[in-house]
């Protein structure tokens, strides 16, 4: 059988935790499980919704043969409704489909009925107009043509081709605030969103991944992220830990207080969480590469994208690693699956048998990557390679490096865009951490989750909440 359709996707992250009003705001997290149909064909069209991108319950696995999407339920309007977006750390805008979209999916495979979003339903929406704010901020100026008593309109091109255009609203934005250690409490907020009208592609045509939208929490001002700290309530500082041994997993916005963890500056003016990868160690030796191989100029550099189930690198990076990881195993036998992974027949413990891959980071950081993070299960003890080949060219021309969940799995990640940086730990994601209310000092202890075996809304699928991000900004646009 082909390897596309024994893949899962996993994708995206799990856990928010939100500070507002002082209080952390809490989204409970679920990742739908679908069939397996490609690892890069999902990354592929995750790379191409690059967009420009706390506590919360986590579900879901990132082991590549366990597929997944991550999404979450979020609260719109008064009186709430309830709707599931994709989450994305890559993207920025919220948008979900709308009442006059004629081609929006009305079921999903996932298993739950989609709503659309009524504008007039609610006694507290209210129009964004070409006028406002907002609208001239985000397009960096007056559009022409767009007239002071014309709503504001949003059009997002991912790269598989599919789209989504409406107009800007604004409304409450309904989600759990921690109100104690492991408490929460329903709070709101006033958020300017995407009302869709019209869907192309997947997006309009396919029941499989259909949601009621996606929900980006990038660096962008247009971001939920980023409206929320305008607004006061929160701090623009967020992390997540995927568990991939027991599913579920830790994700929240707010200063982390424990464990305590080292950073790497992001390269500033970026769309995407960019950073400065120096070199790489494979069993102690450092790879021979030029010294400009990870260069982060001219959009270029290594993005951290937890939205990406692999990892990928440039060609001369990826044809040094790989026989420097099978080194240890002259006798094995190799075969290519699906034109793409480097697969072969092991029975043993795989991290006693291959070597740990380290990548060095600007301000001496290193992330780890261990043998059982790189390989994954296949076909009765066939083990494949989650390395790839980099399949994105940046603007001038060159090969990028792109770090997926692969890499970021059973770590505890720092995003803190306060101070333009980021970080990540070994960490025991089944665990807990504590952050920090921004407005009492108070610090709290936020767990971690595993929504798929508590959830009401299905029994024997997976569904429940999700928060953050992942949409991610095309910053490959040549």
């Amino acid at each position: 059988m082909d390897l596309k359709f024994l893949l899962l996707v996993t994708v995206g992250l799990e856990i928010l935790c939100v500070v507002a009003n002082g209080s952390n705001l809490v989204f409970q997290v679920e990742r739908r499980k679908t069939n397996l149909s490609g690892i890069r064909d999902h990354d592929d069209r995750r790379r191409g919704r690059f967009l420009s991108t706390i506590d919360i319950n986590l579900g879901g696995n990132g082991v590549p043969t366990q597929t997944g999407l991550y999404y979450t339920k979020i609260g719109l309007g008064s009186p709430k409704k309830d709707y599931y977006v994709q989450v994305d750390t890559g993207s920025d805008v919220l948008w979900v489909n709308c009442i006059e979209c004629s081609r929006c999916p009305k079921k999903s495979d996932i298993g739950m009925d989609l709503t659309l979003y009524d504008p007039k339903g609610s006694d507290t929406s209210m129009l964004i107009a070409c006028d406002h704010e907002f609208c001239s901020s985000t397009y960096d100026g007056p559009i022409p043509g767009c007239k002071a008593e014309m709503s504001c309109p949003y059009s997002i091109t991912y790269g598989d081709g599919s789209a989504t255009n409406g107009y800007y609203v604004k409304d409450f934005l309904t989600f759990d605030s921690v109100s104690g250690n492991l408490n929460t409490a329903p709070q709101n907020s006033s958020i300017i969103f995407g009302c869709g009208a019209a869907q192309s592609g997947l997006l309009g045509s396919s029941n499989e991944e259909a949601l009621d939208g996606i929900i980006g929490f990038g660096q962008a001002n247009s971001s939920v992220l980023s409206q929320l700290a305008a607004s006061g309530k929160v701090k623009k500082i967020f992390s997540h830990c995927l568990d991939t041994k027991r599913g579920g997993g830790i994700f929240a916005i707010g200063e982390l207080v424990e464990p305590k963890v080292s950073t790497t500056p992001l390269v500033p003016n970026m769309a995407h969480y960019n950073v400065v990868l120096k070199n790489i160690e494979v069993d102690g030796d450092v790879l021979q590469l030029p010294s400009d191989i990870f260069d982060s100029g001219n959009g270029r550099g290594t993005v951290i994208d937890s939205g990406t189930t692999l990892a990928y690198l440039p060609d001369i990076v990826y044809d040094q690693l790989i026989p420097k990881i099978l080194a240890r195993q002259p006798g094995l036998k190799t075969s290519t699956e699906d034109q793409n992974f480097h697969c072969f027949w092991y029975y043993e413990n795989v991290d006693g048998g291959f070597p740990v891959v380290k990548l060095h980071f600007q301000n001496s950081l290193s992330l780890t990557v261990y043998p059982h993070d790189y390989l994954f299960p296949y076909k009765n003890g066939m083990q494949c390679i989650g390395w790839q080949r980099s399949v994105t060219e940046t603007k001038d021309g060159k090969d990028m490096t792109l770090l997926g969940d692969l890499v970021l799995s059973n770590k505890l990640v720092l995003y803190d865009l306060e101070n333009m940086a980021i970080g990540w730990v070994d960490y025991n994601c089944s665990s807990s951490i504590k952050v920090k209310d921004a407005t009492t000092g108070v610090v709290h202890t936020v767990g971690a989750h595993n929504i798929s075996s508590a959830s009401n809304f299905l029994i024997g699928r997976t569904l429940a909440f999700f928060l953050l991000l992942t949409a991610m900004l095309n910053i490959f646009f040549i």
